[in-house]
């Protein structure tokens, strides 16, 4: 026997060994550390299934049938096993049935709808309205006093109310207009 191998747990020389007969020569020691985790996890877990099927029969002890239904359940659980080449045949054959659309050539790269995009505008901002002061106001009838007679009179303007907030969106990725 090699050299700390005599002071290895019987379980460890079990792991060393199914490594060995496997081929696998070339590995870190914690190897062995990690798969007696994995052992461990499993073997409890199938025990701990096994006793609750065990309960829920109302029997007074695990026996047999109930570690068989509970590896059963694990495998079930745990590995799942492709579809049949034939299955995905048939798939691919159905979904390839169906055109692609037709490519809409432009200049530069094709990009989708821009509803379909991330740069599409996800946010509004509320900005509110400043309310005139008294001194705004006084300066807004001054100017309504001595204004320009050649522009049209606001005499018969009705101004909304001032403390409603104003929508507004901005696209992300818009293009700027040149």
């Amino acid at each position: 026997m090699a050299e700390g191998e005599e002071e290895l747990p019987r379980d460890a020389k079990i792991v060393k060994s199914l490594l060995k007969s496997m081929g696998v020569d070339d590995y870190e020691p914690r190897v062995i550390n990690q798969f007696l985790e994995l052992w461990y996890r499993y073997v409890v877990d199938v025990l701990t299934d096994a006793q609750v099927y065990s309960e829920h029969a109302s029997k007074p002890a695990i026996d047999c049938d109930d570690i068989k239904l509970a590896i059963q359940s694990k495998v079930n659980f745990s590995f799942s096993q492709p579809p049949a080449r034939e299955v995905l045949l048939e798939l691919a054959r159905n979904r390839n049935k169906i055109p692609l659309p037709k490519s809409i050539t432009g200049l530069g790269i094709p990009l989708p709808p821009e509803r379909d995009t991330l740069i599409s505008p996800n946010y509004q901002l509320a900005i509110p309205k400043k309310k005139r002061t008294a001194q705004a106001m006084e300066e807004t009838e001054e100017d309504e006093e001595g204004g320009d007679p050649s522009q049209p009179s606001q005499e018969g303007r009705t101004d909304l109310p001032q403390h409603t907030p104003q929508r507004v969106s901005f696209p992300i990725g818009a293009k700027r207009q040149r």
